[in-house]
Parts: C-alpha cells; sequence; structure tokens
C-alpha cells in the first residue's frame, strides 16, 4: 500500500496519514512460515535492512506484552551519536499468522512510542505482508528533536525483499 493509498482510509487521522507509510509484497511462502520468522527475535535481525540491528536475545513471543531484546548499532545511520545500545521490543499486537505489532523501549526515555508491524493476508501462492511503520503517536517532547520516520519506506521494502528470500521454498519448521 502507498502513502496515497493510507491516506484514503477512513477514520485515518490526517497526523495518523502524514506521519505512518506501509508497503506490501506477495512472498511465496505459508503465513506460517513468514509468522515464524516474525516472532523469533533472531528473525528480526535476519530480515533487517537497516544494518542497525545485530543480535537479539529472547523466546519467540506469543502474545502481547511479551519481551525480547536487540543489540542494536546506530552508526549503520549514522544520524545521531549513539553507538551501540539495546532496546526493549514490547508486542503491542499478536494474532496467530495474521499480525504482529511492537514499539520499544531503549536508552532514550521515557519511550519514543513510535510502532513497527506486519499484517498477513492468505492469498494464492503464498501470503501478502504488509510492512507498515506508524510515528503518529510519538510523545510531544520528540516532536523536532528526533527526525521522524528514523527508518525510510525503502528500507522497509528492502526488509520485505530480504523476508522473501529467507522463506520462501522453506517449510514453517526450519525457518528461523
Amino acid at each position: 500500500m502507498t502513502s496515497e493509498q493510507e491516506s484514503s482510509e477512513p477514520g485515518t487521522s490526517e497526523r495518523q496519514q502524514a506521519e505512518r507509510f506501509e508497503v506490501a509484497r506477495q512472498i511465496a511462502a505459508a503465513p506460517a512460515a513468514v509468522f515464524a520468522v516474525l516472532t523469533d527475535p533472531r528473525g528480526h535481525v535476519t530480515i533487517d535492512s537497516s544494518g542497525m540491528l545485530q543480535s537479539a536475545d529472547g523466546d519467540p513471543v506469543r502474545q502481547a506484552g511479551d519481551t525480547f531484546v536487540v543489540h542494536m548499532d546506530r552508526e549503520a545511520l549514522n544520524d545521531l551519536p549513539m553507538g551501540k545500545y539495546d532496546v526493549t521490543v514490547i508486542i503491542t499486537r499478536l494474532e496467530p499468522e495474521t499480525e504482529i505489532e511492537w514499539t520499544i523501549s531503549g536508552t532514550i526515555q521515557p519511550p519514543i512510542r513510535h510502532l513497527y508491524g506486519y499484517r498477513l493476508e492468505p492469498r494464492d501462492g503464498g501470503t501478502l505482508v504488509t510492512s507498515y511503520y506508524d510515528w503518529s503517536q510519538i510523545d510531544e517532547r520528540y516532536r523536532g528533536r528526533v527526525n521522524f520516520p528514523i527508518i525510510p519506506e525503502t528500507a522497509l521494502r528492502a526488509t520485505l525483499g530480504i523476508l522473501a528470500r529467507t522463506v520462501e521454498g522453506q517449510p514453517a519448521s526450519t525457518v528461523r
């Protein structure tokens, strides 16, 4: 879905339209295979296109409220002098094989409250995977101090390409 398509959705505020983007890609894998990667902390590192995610600790997530730790390196973006740091990924929404969404808590406190997520729709030949990034709910104290979006739309698209390469042609039980 493009930014133009997003803006026409009913019930979406003007701020949400301007501060959110989504990209979608058809992936030739079952929703279970895709979801196995998205719920595994190491899967996030595997498919990251930004270069910031270095490694992760924790068990696969199963429900909203579950957490895991990602070891980050901000030098990959070279936008802030943060170097290496850790964030806790907090799952805010999880519907098995359908949707996963999260926010992060890290060195910047209080948390910024930007959201990342994926929606999965079974389709002939695989799964339509929509990746989104939403910064419409960020804490007001960060507006104008931190440049948003942190991750460009092209990075979401590239991550979907890496996800496709990771899962296509592999049974869900072997993908991680």
